[in-house]
């Protein structure tokens, strides 16, 4: 914002934001979408553009109690907007980054951010008719999507359908019913459990079942489908998708809280047993870790954190992949066999940090955790 005779003018970005180069992002404004829920909008310290696809995410710093914490949360905005950024965050019980979030992030504070990443975008599955089921805070990758397509007045024949606890709980909801409004091709269908007095609901009672989604989408079985929400959710939705027989090949998931492990990490610790029940040799390297006081033992042909996680410790950790950054932590001694697919910048790896999910020791480590 600049100023022209005394009124401010409008200073719009001509470069792009690059984080390598620049990971400070201030935040503009807070939008509060339902009780629990809000929008944190967040712009460069200099004017820069954002590029991103939609349906990916970034992985953000925050110094919490005299510690970093990372997490990962989806770009809710769309980049057909490209000056501003946001991240839709509900209010978890006892968490300790969403409740940090609604209480201090204001319009001036800043934070770090690491991204865009991920490969859960609709861009990629290009197709006529697309099928989005959420559940919950797992509006937001669809979100951008929707807010794309709408953006570009693209005719894609598209059917959002958004499960929530009660009706008070829909995120975005009178947005999604304007595109819906504006546009004959985009139809919104929201599921709720239950009703309040002062939200009453015009979508379906219950939970998504395959009647309820024939209802709403007769010829679901051939539309791309892209389905974001708790585990649970997700689960149901593909066991009740495999169940009506639809082609998976088409379904598309996101979570960052993946319960089970990456197939390579599968393949790596499958080695491991096997070489242990046959009795081969097999190298181990002893990881400590400074601040938890722990020490344990872990095969060269083994993650650190699998290994953590086996020894029974609770580190932080989100993709698994090497892609959100959120296990990132210092190195002070030893050294790690590191692929990692884009949750750590080089700088970061110079200073000695690490990503557990996908680094293997090549010597003793000590891990300042």
């Amino acid at each position: 914002m600049s100023a022209m005779n005394g009124v401010p003018t409008l200073q719009l970005a001509s470069e792009s934001w690059d984080s390598d180069a620049d990971e400070i992002l201030v935040c503009q404004a807070v939008r509060e979408e339902t009780h629990d829920v809000k929008t944190f909008m967040l712009k460069p310290l200099s004017p820069r553009r954002f590029s991103y696809q939609p349906g990916q995410f970034m992985t953000y710093s925050f110094e919490i109690g005299g510690e970093t914490i990372h997490r990962c949360y989806t770009i809710s905005a769309a980049p057909t907007r490209p000056d501003t950024i946001s991240l839709t965050v509900k209010r978890v019980p006892n968490g300790p980054v969403s409740n940090w979030l609604h209480d201090n992030l204001k319009p001036g504070v800043r934070l770090k951010a690491l991204g865009p990443m991920g490969d859960f975008t609709c861009f990629s599955h290009p197709a006529a008719r697309y099928l989005f089921l959420s559940g919950g805070s797992g509006i937001t990758p669809l979100m951008s999507m929707a807010r794309t397509f709408h953006d570009l007045a693209d005719p894609k024949d598209i059917v959002f359908v958004h499960s929530a606890r009660t009706s008070a709980d829909i995120i975005f909801r009178d947005e999604l019913e304007m595109m819906a409004r504006l546009n004959p091709n985009f139809r919104f269908a929201p599921v709720v459990e239950a009703v309040t007095p002062h939200a009453p609901s015009s979508g379906l009672r219950g939970r998504l079942s395959t009647p309820m989604l024939s209802l709403i989408a007769p010829d679901f079985l051939t539309r791309e489908i892209f389905v974001c929400g708790p585990a649970p959710y997700m689960a149901a939705v593909r066991a009740m998708l495999e169940a009506a027989g639809f082609d998976m090949k088409r379904y598309h998931e996101e979570s960052f809280n993946f319960a089970e492990l990456t197939k390579s990490e599968q393949s790596e610790v499958l080695v491991a047993e096997v070489a242990e029940n046959l009795d081969v040799p097999v190298k181990t390297f002893k990881v400590e870790f400074t601040k938890t006081r722990r020490s344990i033992e872990v095969p060269e042909n083994m993650f650190v954190l699998e290994a953590a996680k086996r020894a029974g410790m609770r580190l932080p950790s989100s993709c698994t992949q090497g892609m959100c950054g959120t296990c990132k932590s210092k190195k002070v001694s030893g050294s790690v066999d590191m692929t990692h697919q884009g949750g750590i910048r080089q700088r970061e790896i110079d200073a000695g940090m690490v990503l557990l999910c996908c680094s293997k020791p090549t010597s003793d480590l000590v891990i300042e955790r």
